[in-house]
């Protein structure tokens, strides 16, 4: 296998580990460990604001992979590019919709049910296509001789 052919399964893999580690160990620990929730509030935004850049750059890179050399390209993207867009879109409507409202105190029980609800959304959307990109290839893609492994 192309050391290419591997460059999705890799940036699945950072996106939805890197969700996985900052909403479900990270945060969780920042409000135990703090000293006020006020505190840990801020530094959840900020980690929050850096995963969605995150996010972006896996997914953009995710879109590039998919338009890349025609035998490895379809073995993967018609099934998982939906999920591609879908999380960026939800990663991009966190940043620029749902962390501004809870940063202002607006509504602050509905937002954060929001922002939960969507950050499982795109950690599954991220599950998806990492299990899409690291499942069984094409015969096409795979009948090709290894060039660097």
């Amino acid at each position: 296998m192309h050391w290419l052919d591997r460059l999705p399964i890799f940036l699945a893999a950072l996106w939805w580990g890197s969700l996985s580690a900052v909403g479900l160990l990270v945060v969780p620990l920042l409000f135990a460990h703090l000293p006020t929730p006020a505190v840990a509030g801020a530094m959840a935004a900020r980690l929050f604001s850096a995963q969605t850049w995150v996010a972006l750059g896996c997914g953009l890179l995710l879109l590039v992979c998919a338009r890349g050399r025609e035998a490895a390209r379809m073995a993967w993207a018609n099934g998982a590019l939906l999920f591609v867009v879908a999380g960026m879109l939800l990663a991009l409507l966190l940043e620029h919709g749902v962390a501004p409202r809870i940063q202002a105190r607006i509504d602050l029980r509905l937002w954060h049910s929001v922002g939960s609800a969507m950050l499982a959304l795109q950690w599954l959307c991220a599950a998806v296509v990492l299990w899409k990109v690291s499942g069984p290839r094409a015969t096409a893609a795979s009948a090709e001789p290894p060039l660097l492994d």
